[in-house]
C-alpha cells in the first residue's frame, strides 16, 4: 500500500488526544486472563494485529474469548486447562506474542509448533530457547528462527542470568516459571519494562523482585483468579505526537490517560532533556501509574545515549533520531545493537531513509550520528517504512516538516500497532488542512 503523508501544517498540531491501548499490557493482560480461573474482562485493549495474533492463538488453544470493540472477556481456563491446537499456531508478526507463548506452552503437556510471516520468521529465537532449555524445556528452532517447535514437558526451577536486556525473553521465563517444580530466580542484565510482573501480582502470582530492580523471583503453581484490567493508553503510540508537536512549529496538544510505567517513560526523559516543553500530570490508578502529558512545540539540543539508557527507549529510538534531526548540534546514539534484529533492521532502515530526506546521518555498528543542524533537502518522494511499523509511523511524523509531497510505500505494517494512527493525525490537523 502507498500512503499519501501529509505536509507541514500551517498552525501545527493541535488539540486532545486518547491513544489506543498498550500493546505489551493488552498481549499480557490476555495470557494471564487465559490461565487464570474465572473471568477477566480487559477494557481499553488495543485492537491491532500484534494483539488479535495473541488472542486468536490463545483461542486456538482452547480458551474462549469474546471481543466487542476493545473490551474483551477472556473465560479463564487454569494453567492446567490449555489444550493442544489443530495444526501450527499462526503467530503473523507477532514478535512478543511468540516469545512470550514459548514460555507458556514449555511446561504444557503437548507439543506446539509456532510459525509466523516472513519478518518475523528472520528474528532471533536463541535467546529464549537457550534460557528455557535450561529449565528443562525441548524448544527446536529453524537455523535459530521460526518454525519453532515445542515438546511440552514439566519444568524444572531456573536460577538464571539474562545475557540480553530483554522484557520479552524475561517474560516468557516467568511464564515458564510459574509451570516449574520450585521456586525460579531470574536476574536481569538492566531493568526492563515490567508489566508482566505487575500483571501477575495483580492476578495473584508471588512474584517479588529485589531492591536492585534486577532480580526476580517467581514461585511455582499459583492459583490465578480472573481480573478487571483497564489498559491504559500505550507511551509507544503517544510517542510519536509527541515527537510530532515537539518539532513542528505553533503545536500544542494534550494527550490524555497514557500509561506512565517508570520503565517505558524513557522518550519523555529524553525529550526533557533536549529541552522539549513537556507537562506530565499524574492521575489516580490502581493499576500501572497513568497521567495526561501536555506538549507543545519547542527548539532542542543535541542528546548522548549510551547503553545503559537504551532499554527505557528501545521501542523509541526511531523517534530520538527524529527529534535528533532537528537538534541544534550533533546527538550520538550507540549502545542500541538490538535495533538490528527487530522488525527490519531499524538502524539501517533508519538510515536508508533519513539518507532519503536529506538528513546529515551516519550509521555506526550500534546505532548513530545525526547532524540536526543541517537543512533537510528531499533526494525522493518515496519513503518506504521496510515492512515496519515504527519505521512507517517515524517517517509520517517526519513529513510534517517537509513542504514537498511525500508518500509511503508499505504504510500497512502500521496496522500491526497502530491502526488508527493516520486518523488520529488527521484529527489533530485544522480543518482546512486535513487531506481529502
Amino acid at each position: 500500500m502507498m500512503k499519501k503523508l501529509m505536509t507541514s501544517p500551517q498552525n501545527g498540531l493541535q488539540g486532545t488526544l486518547t491513544v489506543p491501548g498498550d500493546k505489551s499490557i493488552s498481549h499480557r493482560s490476555l495470557i494471564l486472563g487465559a490461565i487464570s480461573h474465572g473471568v477477566t474482562h480487559i477494557d481499553h485493549f488495543l485492537v491491532a494485529d500484534d494483539c488479535l495474533t495473541t488472542l486468536t492463538a490463545l483461542q486456538a488453544l482452547g480458551v474462549v474469548i469474546e471481543r466487542a470493540g476493545t473490551t474483551v472477556k477472556v473465560d479463564g481456563v487454569g494453567l492446567a486447562g490449555l489444550h493442544p491446537a489443530v495444526g501450527a499456531l499462526q503467530m503473523g508478526n507477532a514478535g512478543t506474542a511468540t516469545r512470550l507463548m514459548a514460555g507458556l506452552l514449555a511446561g504444557q503437556p503437548f507439543d506446539s509448533t509456532l510459525v509466523g510471516d516472513a519478518s518475523l520468521s528472520r528474528r532471533p529465537m536463541e535467546r529464549v530457547r537457550q534460557p528455557l532449555a535450561t529449565m528443562g524445556a525441548q524448544v527446536t528452532l529453524t537455523a535459530g528462527a521460526l518454525p519453532m517447535h515445542i515438546h511440552g514437558q514439566p519444568l524444572k526451577p531456573a536460577n538464571y542470568a539474562l545475557t540480553v536486556a530483554s522484557a520479552q525473553v524475561k517474560s516468557a521465563l516467568i511464564l515458564a516459571a510459574l509451570q516449574a517444580s520450585g521456586p525460579s530466580t531470574i536476574i536481569e542484565k538492566q531493568p526492563t519494562r515490567d508489566h508482566t510482573e505487575r500483571l501477575l501480582k495483580l492476578f495473584g502470582g508471588d512474584i517479588t523482585t529485589a531492591a536492585d530492580q534486577r532480580t526476580i523471583t517467581v514461585q511455582p503453581q499459583p492459583n490465578l483468579q480472573g481480573q478487571h484490567v483497564i489498559v491504559p493508553g500505550d507511551l509507544s503510540s503517544a510517542a510519536f505526537f509527541l515527537t510530532a508537536a515537539s518539532i513542528v512549529p505553533k503545536s500544542h496538544l494534550l494527550l490524555r490517560h497514557v500509561g506512565l510505567n517508570p520503565t517505558r517513560t524513557g522518550l519523555l526523559n529524553v525529550l526533557q532533556r533536549m529541552g522539549g516543553n513537556v507537562k506530565v500530570t499524574q492521575l489516580v490508578s490502581d493499576g500501572e501509574p497513568v497521567g495526561n502529558i501536555e506538549v507543545m512545540a519547542s527548539s532542542l539540543r543535541p542528546i548522548k545515549l549510551t547503553a545503559s539508557e537504551i532499554p527505557a527507549v528501545i521501542d523509541e529510538l526511531p523517534l530520538v533520531a527524529l527529534l535528533a534531526a532537528t537538534a541544534d548540534g550533533v546527538s550520538t546514539i550507540s549502545g542500541a545493537a538490538e535495533l538490528r534484529v527487530k522488525e527490519t533492521d531499524r538502524i539501517k532502515a533508519i538510515v536508508t531513509e533519513f539518507r532519503q530526506l536529506g538528513i546529515a546521518i551516519t550509521e555506526r555498528p550500534d546505532g548513530f550520528t545525526i547532524d540536526g543542524r543541517q537543512a533537510w533537502h528531499v533526494k525522493s518522494p518515496i519513503l518506504t517504512s521496510h515492512g515496519d511499523h515504527r519505521i512507517g509511523m517515524m517517517l509520517a511524523i517526519a513529513a510534517l516538516r517537509i513542504n514537498t509531497p511525500l508518500q509511503l510505500a508499505g504504510a500497512t505494517a502500521i496496522n500491526i500497532s497502530y491502526p488508527t494512527f493516520f486518523s488520529d493525525l488527521q484529527q489533530l490537523l485544522s480543518r482546512k488542512e486535513r487531506l481529502k
